[in-house]
C-alpha cells in the first residue's frame, strides 16, 4: 500500500497550498514568498550566474508579462483528458450501454467552452484611453475610500474612473477591473467580465461531467469483477476480505491512466467550482476581486506600499461600505452580462 501511501500525502500536499492560497490571497507577504526566499538564499551562492538570470528572466516572461504559455498549457491539458476519454472510455462506457447522448455530452460542453474561452482572450477587457476616458469618468461615481477623484494613472497619464486599475502586466488601464488572467492572457474587466463567468462554470460543468462518468464505469468495473465480494490472502497467509483499500490498488493498477485522470478532474473541478462560485459572488455584490482585496485592508489603489498612507486613506473601509456598488442583485447581474455604456455630458 505504499504508493496509496504517497498518493494521500500527495493530496494533502495539494489541498494544503490550495488553503494557503486562499487564506494569503492579496497579501504581500505570505508563506509562498517566504519559502521562495528562503531557497533562493540557499542555492544562490552554489548557482550560475547565468542560470540565475535566465530563472529571473523566465520568472518574469511568464508571470510579469504577456505570453500565450499558459494558454497552450491549458489547451495541452485539455487534449491529455479528451484523448485518454475518447480512447478508453468511451469504449468501455459503450459496452456499458451508456448511451451517445450521454457520451456527446462533454464534447458539447468543449465547444461551449471553447467559444467563452476565444472570447476571453480576443474581448477588449475595456481599455482607457485619452480618447475614450472623459466619457468614462461618470460611469462610475467614486467612493472616496478606494477610488478618489482627480488620481492619475501615472504611466497612462490619464484621470483614472472610479474602479479602474492599471494593470502591470498589459501596460494599460482597465475600467472596472477584476484582475489580470494569465489563462487566457488578458485582463478581465467590465467588458468581458460575462465570457470569464461563462467560461468558468462550463470549464467546471465539463470536468465534472467527464468525472462522472469515469467514476461510473470504474465502479461498474468493480461490480461486474465482484471485488466487493471477493477475499485475497496477506503477507501472513491468511484469508483478508477484499475491503475499499484493496479495491483502489485493484483500480490504481488495472486502470491506472484512467483513475490518475478521474483524480486530476476531481481536483481540477473543486478547485475551479470554488473559484467560480467566488466571482459569481463577486458579481452578486457588484464587485471586482480587486476591490474585495482592497476592502479587506491591504492597500489604497493610490498609495504606495513603501510610502506613508494618503490622508484621504486613513480610514479602513466599514462593513457597509465593502458593497458601495452594489444596486440589487438583478442589477447587479445586469450590470455583468449587459456592461453599462460610457456616459456622455450633455452639451450646454
Amino acid at each position: 500500500m505504499n504508493f496509496l501511501t504517497l498518493f494521500a500525502i500527495y493530496v494533502a500536499v495539494v489541498l494544503m497550498c490550495m488553503i494557503l492560497v486562499c487564506r494569503y490571497s492579496g497579501h504581500q507577504e505570505n508563506p509562498f514568498n517566504v519559502l521562495f526566499n528562503c531557497i533562493a538564499k540557499v542555492i544562490a551562492p552554489v548557482t550560475p550566474k547565468w542560470l540565475q538570470r535566465f530563472s529571473q528572466w523566465s520568472l518574469h516572461r511568464l508571470f510579469h508579462q504577456r505570453n500565450n504559455m499558459f494558454i497552450y498549457l491549458h489547451i495541452l491539458l485539455e487534449a491529455a483528458v479528451y484523448g485518454e476519454f475518447t480512447y478508453e472510455i468511451f469504449g468501455f462506457c459503450r459496452e456499458l450501454d451508456t448511451t451517445l447522448t450521454s457520451l456527446s455530452v462533454p464534447y458539447i460542453l468543449l465547444a461551449i467552452k471553447t467559444f467563452f474561452f476565444y472570447l476571453c482572450i480576443k474581448k477588449d477587457p475595456g481599455t482607457l484611453t485619452k480618447k475614450n476616458v472623459p466619457s468614462q469618468l461618470h460611469m462610475y461615481p467614486y467612493d472616496k475610500r478606494l477610488f478618489h477623484p482627480g488620481i492619475s494613472c501615472p504611466t497612462c497619464q490619464i484621470i483614472k474612473p472610479a474602479r479602474s486599475k492599471h494593470c502591470r502586466v498589459c501596460d494599460r488601464c482597465v475600467q472596472r477591473f477584476d484582475h489580470h488572467c494569465i489563462w487566457v492572457n488578458n485582463c478581465i474587466g467590465s467588458q468581458n467580465t460575462r465570457y470569464f463567468l461563462l467560461y468558468l462554470f462550463s470549464l467546471c460543468a465539463m470536468a465534472g461531467d467527464i468525472a462522472l462518468l469515469t467514476a461510473d464505469m470504474l465502479l461498474h468495473a468493480v461490480l461486474r469483477t465482484g471485488l466487493l465480494g471477493a477475499s485475497y490472502i496477506d503477507e501472513y497467509g491468511q484469508t483478508q476480505p477484499a475491503g475499499p483499500l484493496f479495491v483502489v490498488q485493484h483500480l490504481f493498477l488495472t486502470f491506472p491512466r484512467i483513475v490518475f485522470m478521474l483524480g486530476f478532474l476531481v481536483f481540477v473541478f473543486f478547485l475551479l467550482a470554488g473559484y467560480a462560485l467566488f466571482h459569481f459572488f463577486l458579481a452578486l455584490v457588484n464587485q471586482t476581486s480587486n476591490e474585495w482585496y482592497k476592502t479587506r485592508g491591504y492597500a489604497c489603489q493610490h498609495c504606495h506600499p513603501t510610502m506613508t498612507a494618503d490622508p484621504l486613506c486613513s480610514t479602513p473601509p466599514s462593513h457597509s461600505s465593502r458593497f458601495y456598488y452594489s444596486r440589487g442583485v438583478l442589477r447587479n447581474l445586469g450590470e455583468i452580462f449587459f456592461p453599462r455604456q460610457p456616459v456622455r455630458k450633455k452639451d450646454t
